[in-house]
């Protein structure tokens, strides 16, 4: 067995709205709302209610639970290529924001626990606040690489515990970047860079409710997901070579499937109607389909189909039968999801030094938001025929917009490594 990389939840909590935003990519970790009154266009003069300045940068994405929006950062030390002299500087911060208005409730920050990844190489890509948090209404739970994980009171932002998960580093010294889940009364972390280990830890105590060391996880980048099977929960987990299906109550291996994707995997891995998709890995290596349940191996049984066609670090949305996503070259593509097959593949952006795409779609209303870095927020239609509805750009905050947007009773919270912007209508 090789490795780990995850993503998709079912989550349930009664103190959280059908409209909130909990999580990583919405409440099922697939990047869709149902949210029918999303803004079209934006630009810094029309459909901005308001932006709030952060405290420093970060790839991570707004949540958002009743009235409120919570967000990571970070800063201290590398927040810009210049910015590298003193590691012991860095600190994270987690802000609760009051959604109406975009004022700050209440920050709580967290020096980072050393020694860290020095800012280079591919770290310089998404930074030290990469994890979104997660929220159950009542709990905030962040995960902060070698700084642990950690719960916060979600009214006051008192601090509720504090769990180490292990301060190692892998050959690359990329960091690492999957968000918690949740799963019954655990919070559920791929802490693949730190200890090459997946722990799921008491939501209530941060005490290990079990944990499983795996060789080979610290390429793995993406989020944990439980995925139904028939009656029962696979916590699915897709890593370089192979997809796992293990029980997300336990920690044990259910399942596995051999994959082609080598590499590191970033993008998160979708499931729907039984199937899951998975996506990753070197570019020429492709993506897949394959069936969730069974026992033990499965690859010849469960595979579906694998293509050549992938993304290396977005993560797709799945819609009316097709997979659409933008890679980080700025190239939007659309598959049919029970064959694979390319429908089309269109450039947006043109060759670039840089990587210009690396936050993950969302879709809402039937369409296709794609932040990119620097070149605004691309809206297709999300129908087999490509067709741009919108290109919104925020002209005068010339920073980085790495994240996946969030929405929620009618608005879009989009980050960059200077602002948070409320999109409405």
């Amino acid at each position: 067995m090789k490795a780990f990389l995850p993503f998709l939840l079912i989550f349930s909590s009664s103190l959280l709205r059908a409209e909130d935003w909990p999580r990583f990519r919405g409440p099922q970790g697939n990047g869709v709302s149902q949210d029918a009154k999303v803004a079209l266009s934006w630009s810094e003069k029309k459909n901005i209610k308001w932006k709030l300045a952060l405290p420093g940068p970060g790839s991570s994405s707004p949540i958002t639970s009743g009235d409120h929006i919570f967000l990571t950062c970070y800063s201290g030390y590398g927040t810009n290529p210049s910015d590298v002299e003193n590691i012991s500087a860095l600190k994270r911060h987690l802000l609760c924001i009051e959604r109406g208005t975009g004022k700050l409730i209440w920050e709580k920050q967290v020096k980072a626990t050393q020694p860290e990844d020095p800012f280079r190489g591919y770290l310089t890509e998404h930074g030290y606040a990469s994890h979104t948090p997660v929220t159950d209404g009542k709990t905030v739970f962040v995960f902060y690489g070698k700084s642990g994980a950690l719960a916060y009171d979600a009214k006051t932002g008192k601090e509720l515990w504090r769990t180490p998960l292990g301060k190692s580093s892998s050959s690359r010294r990329w960091g690492s970047a999957s968000s918690p889940i949740l799963y019954k009364d655990t919070v559920i972390i791929n802490a693949s860079d730190e200890s090459e280990t997946l722990f799921a830890l008491n939501k209530a105590t941060g005490k290990v409710a079990w944990k499983v060391k795996a060789g080979g996880i610290a390429l793995t980048f993406g989020t944990p997901g439980i995925v139904r099977s028939g009656e029962r929960e696979d916590l699915v987990i897709a890593a370089p070579y192979e997809i796992w299906g293990m029980n997300p109550d336990k920690g044990t291996l259910r399942w596995f499937c051999e994959i082609p994707m080598d590499g590191n995997v970033s993008p998160s891995i979708l499931a729907d109607k039984g199937v899951i998709y998975a996506f990753g890995g070197y570019r020429t290596r492709g993506s897949v389909a394959v069936r969730s349940g069974g026992s033990e191996d499965v690859t010849k049984s469960h595979l579906v189909w694998k293509t050549r066609t992938s993304s290396y670090v977005p993560s797709p949305v799945l819609h009316d039968g097709h997979l659409y996503w933008m890679d980080d070259r700025g190239n939007a593509f659309c598959s049919e999801a029970k064959t694979g097959k390319v429908v089309y593949e269109k450039e947006i952006i043109g060759p670039s030094r840089d990587r210009p795409v690396y936050a993950s779609p969302v879709l809402a209303n039937g369409r296709i938001y794609c932040v990119t870095r620097k070149r605004g927020t691309y809206v297709f239609a999300a129908q087999p025929r490509f067709k741009e509805l919108a290109n919104n750009r925020i002209a005068n905050d010339e920073s980085d917009f790495n994240a996946s947007p969030a929405i929620s009773d009618g608005q879009m919270f989009i980050r960059s490594n200077r602002f948070l912007y409320c999109i409405e209508e």
